[in-house]
């Protein structure tokens, strides 16, 4: 084989390889594009909620996080509920009823994301049946007296709004 004939060759052998690599690139982006997860997933893959997820399951509201309906969740993190008197999540953890109120209280039915909130107070009425009052300022939005720090986590049942504190709700 002379030189020329091998120059040939090695062009050949590396357009041959580009194009098997872009092809395999392509084929690659296709089968990555999924649905998003559920709330229970994306609220499970965030370190910060274990302790929301945890008293989740423990309430029998698997469902809440899992349903087909849409469901905004104010997620309370590991540091918020440290913050709550050991007294409190005590009673709480022996009566389930108690603990499925509070964490109901913490969800509205449909999605609520931070452009969906155009006046600067909105009340809005729990899985509780209760109230929560939402105020926006800016970029900063408040859930009662709850600083939203993380806001519009996106799943495909709802969306995670996660704060700073645990929101109790009113005593009848």
């Amino acid at each position: 084989m002379t030189f020329q004939q091998n120059v040939r060759l090695s062009r050949r052998l590396v357009i041959s390889a580009l194009a098997c690599g872009a092809l395999a690139q392509f084929a690659g982006c296709a089968t990555t594009d999924s649905a998003p997860a559920n709330l229970q997933v994306v609220a499970s893959g965030d370190a910060q909620l274990s302790t929301f997820v945890k008293l989740t399951q423990q309430a029998g509201l698997g469902d809440l996080l899992t349903g087909a309906t849409p469901v905004t969740v104010f997620a309370p993190t590991d540091d918020a509920f440290r913050a709550v008197p050991a007294a409190t999540l005590d009673k709480l953890a022996k009566d389930p009823e108690a603990l499925k109120a509070l964490l109901k209280h913490h969800a509205v039915a449909g999605v609520v994301t931070r452009a969906s909130l155009t006046a600067d107070t909105t009340t809005l009425t729990t899985l509780a049946g209760t109230k929560l009052v939402l105020s926006k300022a800016g970029d900063f939005i408040t859930v009662e007296d709850a600083l939203v720090t993380q806001a519009d986590t996106q799943a495909s049942n709802g969306v995670i709004h996660v704060i700073d504190r645990v929101l109790m709700p009113p005593k009848k």
